[in-house]
């Protein structure tokens, strides 16, 4: 084709390969495709949004639960004001919660972090460490609340035993408000270090060894490959770790209701909220009240983060 002086060479349509896939669909894999995605998102808009919404229009009432929609009375404010003012298992639920998530921040995230970092060397029985170590991640909370109680049982609890209080001066882990809190807390350390393990040793594994090569290349050190090369790759895994630590602290539940059904040190805003949903008063809007203070309290801490991580990743 000759190209006249001083023109523009004809313009090409490139090919629209996404229209010519999308053509080659048959009309079987499109209903597998909208199966394979709309069926999970019925399941969560069933059984995650719509309780989590309900909730939050359900505490501005008051419902027993039972009957229709029309008993349900509106109250306004008065299910949070009286939470605030005349609800005295509140404050100590809230002061444990928060006990609870900066625990699990400042304990289990970064040793799960220094044990995924240790297996990532490739040191000899790796496989066998990591499984010991993640073996009390797949044991309900349920289990540990148990065990917790065989540990530091008063007078054949293990703690006791080794210390040699089982006969002389007693020490009741269990029955002493402010003790109990830190030997559940132990136990939950220890099991969620195990998660946060396993979750940072697949960002480890998926970190380039070509980068750390480089770095060792320019003279860079261990610590130095890791602040500068490894800790900015696992970013992604940061915000799956804060999401994950944030839920767990909030959503503790088992392991003290095993113990003493979450009284006497032990009060966490989720056994305040299945005990008036659940429980012998049965106050639906009450714990909804509860439910939503709950969720504000853990969007407080993950939206935030969660915004600084997004615009940093524009920005870069």
């Amino acid at each position: 084709m000759t190209v006249v002086d001083g023109a523009a060479p004809p313009r090409t349509t490139p090919p629209k390969t996404k229209r010519r896939h999308l053509r080659q669909l048959t009309v079987r894999d499109r209903v597998s495709l909208g199966l394979m995605a709309g069926i999970p998102t019925l399941i969560t808009v069933a059984f995650v949004w719509v309780p989590a919404l309900a909730s939050i229009v359900l505490s501005f009432s008051s419902w027993t639960g039972f009957g229709d929609f029309s008993t349900i009375q509106w109250v306004g404010t008065e299910n949070y004001k009286n939470i605030f003012t005349i609800y005295p298992p509140f404050d100590p639920a809230i002061e444990h919660n928060l006990i609870w998530l900066a625990v699990f921040f400042v304990l289990p995230a970064p040793f799960g972090l220094f044990l995924a970092v240790q297996l990532d060397k490739q040191i000899r029985y790796s496989r066998i460490y990591q499984s010991i170590l993640f073996l009390p991640v797949v044991l309900s909370l349920a289990l540990i609340g148990f065990m917790t109680e065989l540990i530091f049982s008063p007078t054949q609890g293990l703690i006791n035993n080794l210390t040699g209080h089982a006969d002389h001066h007693v020490v009741d882990w269990m029955g002493n408000p402010h003790l109990n809190i830190w030997a559940v807390m132990i136990m939950a350390c220890w099991r969620q270090a195990g998660y946060v393990m396993v979750l940072y040793l697949a960002g480890l594994k998926s970190v380039d060894p070509s980068l750390k090569e480089a770095a060792a290349l320019d003279g860079a050190g261990g610590a130095q490959t890791f602040r500068h090369v490894v800790w900015p790759a696992l970013r992604p895994i940061n915000v799956v770790v804060l999401v994950i630590t944030v839920i767990e602290s909030l959503r503790a539940f088992d392991i003290v209701y095993v113990i003493n059904k979450g009284t006497n040190g032990l009060e966490l805003l989720s056994v305040l909220v299945t005990d008036n949903i659940v429980g012998e008063a049965s106050r639906i809007g009450f714990g909804s009240a509860l439910a939503t203070i709950l969720l504000v309290i853990s969007l407080a801490f993950i939206v935030p983060y969660l915004i600084s991580m997004f615009r940093k990743d524009e920005r870069g």
